[in-house]
């Protein structure tokens, strides 16, 4: 499928329900006046989930030597000195 069409004024006025459905299978439409690109139209993004502070508060547990030095030997294999 094509993933952009061009129409006439015309043709979006009188079809403006199909170029709609169209639109929401992906396909960009541009609308032209006299042969002149004039407008598009575009699906519209899907709106972002606002992020919410302190979400997974009390669910997640960090142990308390989580920041203490790592043992030689899991140090060396970091660093490829196996």
């Amino acid at each position: 499928m094509n993933d952009r069409a061009q129409v006439n004024m015309h043709e979006a006025k009188t079809n403006l329900s199909r170029l709609v459905d169209r639109v929401a299978d992906g396909v960009e439409i541009v609308i032209a006046k006299a042969g002149k690109p004039v407008a598009k139209l575009v699906p519209i993004a899907p709106a972002r989930r606002v992020r919410k502070p302190g979400f997974l508060k009390g669910r997640i547990k960090i142990a308390p030597d989580f920041d203490a030095p790592l043992p030689p030997e899991t140090l060396d294999a970091f660093e490829g000195n196996v």
